[in-house]
């Protein structure tokens, strides 16, 4: 749409992931398209289910940092490919994910040679951000599409500044004043960040939905739960009191202000 490549029919006005697919067909991308994606999580592998399903190849990060290529190609991001440790050390998976904090974002040379990136990360609010408002506004960056599946808004993306709606899916983040503009604006990175995205195929979705509670969910209700599932996933305890995984909503119980730093 940004670009006025190839005119698809919405996801939400197809009847199933099927026909989505068929329109996926129309597509064809620039032959010197680059497209980066983080998270190998489930939201990362689905948006590897599609993106295989264009005529574009798999590369990895170092080729596409330094590599000239003459077809489209994709790389997909572990953590350590785009994190590292402040204090210069090897990057350690299990010190990132408890203490995020301790590193920093090294994301900016693929921002600076990828045309496309697709966020599908999980994020921790006491992690560094990825792509800050600086690595935006440098004349190096060569984004002009944000496809934020994580949407995150005051998060790690800094274009990602709201959420968008299926029915208006895309805006446009002008760098240099950091605002919101019309996505076809002279420079403007346009960004889709649907916080609902599975609602595009309600269908789908249900049917997805309603396997996964007949396989994992009923069994623990009715059964025996010897991995406490109910219990991990239950806000609250008999006492309407918040169980240990969600006390991180004590604030908004309380209700307390929350301040998101930018």
């Amino acid at each position: 749409m940004k670009h006025g490549a190839f005119d698809l029919k919405p996801a939400c006005e197809c009847d199933h992931r099927k026909e989505v697919e068929s329109e996926l067909k129309k597509v064809v991308l620039p032959k010197n398209i680059k497209i980066v994606l983080t998270g190998f999580g489930r939201v990362g592998h689905g948006a590897r289910e599609i993106i295989d399903l264009l005529p574009i190849k798999e590369v990895s990060p170092s080729e596409f940092l330094t590599n000239t290529f003459s077809e489209p190609v994709y790389t997909q991001l572990e953590a350590e490919d785009y994190f590292a440790p402040k204090n210069g050390q090897a990057f350690d998976k299990a010190e990132f994910y408890s203490q995020p904090e301790k590193y920093k974002s090294i994301f900016a040379p693929y921002a600076n040679v990828a045309d496309m990136y697709i966020p599908c990360h999980f994020w921790n609010n006491k992690s560094p951000f990825i792509l800050t408002a600086d690595d935006l506004r440098n004349s190096n960056c060569k984004l002009s599409v944000v496809a934020d599946i994580s949407c995150d808004p005051a998060g790690p993306i800094a274009c990602t500044i709201r959420s968008s709606e299926i029915a208006n899916p895309i805006y446009g983040y002008n760098p240099i004043t950091e605002q919101e503009v019309d996505f076809m604006s002279h420079n403007a990175i346009a960004v889709m960040a649907i916080d609902n995205l599975p609602c595009e195929l309600p269908l789908d979705a249900s049917e997805d939905f309603g396997n996964e509670l007949i396989k994992h969910i009923f069994p623990a209700l009715l059964k025996d739960d010897p991995y406490d599932i109910i219990g991990r996933a239950s806000q609250t305890n008999l006492e309407g009191k918040l169980t240990e995984s969600f006390k991180y909503l004590q604030d908004y119980v309380d209700d307390k202000e929350i301040v998101f730093k930018h």
